[in-house]
């Protein structure tokens, strides 16, 4: 079992895309489930999820805990042995869960198992084949879950950079395989979080100070 973790915050814009991709898989539905984690949003997200409630399990929060947080709440939500976290303004290509499972089940060895990427437009042009090993995001990486509580899960202090910090923490006790096929999309655009440069800047130092 997969544990499909969309973690979304005023995303009513983007999220449908997401859910048609994660919903949209090879892998048979019997073999993962899907959360989604509304953070305490404002926008029409609430009405828009109720239209998928066939298909996922939906968390509404009542106060908005921040992206590490509503992971946090996504991971001890999970039924799955594995989750794997994707974006609510990014998609999937429809082998992702497939391919991922395949190399944990049959790898011991392995701990998680990340993809490339593209980069891909608002209007879903591909615009960058990224190496997730080079340029490594939070999403798209199919983790062990006890391996995450191993670690303590996400520092919920960091409202930017969590993704970062979770890494620095888990690579100092186990690995990640990628697997250099871009399966997982990159939607960039105006709203991206990673665009606050201030956010980007606090949370920086923040994370040099914690693993100097």
């Amino acid at each position: 079992m997969v544990s499909v973790i969309v973690t979304t915050y005023n995303y009513a814009s983007y999220v449908e895309r997401a859910l048609r991709s994660v919903v949209d898989q090879s892998l048979a539905s019997d073999q993962y489930e899907i959360l989604v984690i509304n953070d305490a949003s404002t926008d029409h997200t609430a009405e828009i999820l109720e239209n998928w409630e066939e298909h996922i399990r939906v968390f509404n929060l009542e106060e908005n805990l921040g992206l590490a947080g509503a992971r946090n709440f996504g991971i001890k939500k999970a039924r799955g042995q594995y989750v794997v976290f994707v974006d609510a303004d990014d998609y999937v290509h429809s082998d992702l869960l497939k391919v991922q499972k395949l190399f944990l089940d049959q790898n011991n060895s392995i701990d998680a198992v990340s993809t490339d990427y593209f980069v891909v437009s608002e209007k879903g042009k591909h615009l960058e084949h990224v190496n997730a090993d080079e340029k490594p995001i939070a999403c798209g990486i199919m983790f062990r879950k006890d391996y995450l509580y191993q670690i303590g899960l996400y520092d919920e202090d960091f409202r930017a950079r969590e993704e970062e910090d979770l890494r620095i923490r888990w690579i100092s006790k186990y690995n990640v395989h990628n697997v250099i096929i871009p399966l997982y999309r990159y939607w960039m655009h105006e709203n991206n979080l990673t665009k606050n440069d201030e956010e980007m800047d606090k949370f920086q130092k923040k994370l040099a100070q914690k693993h100097d």
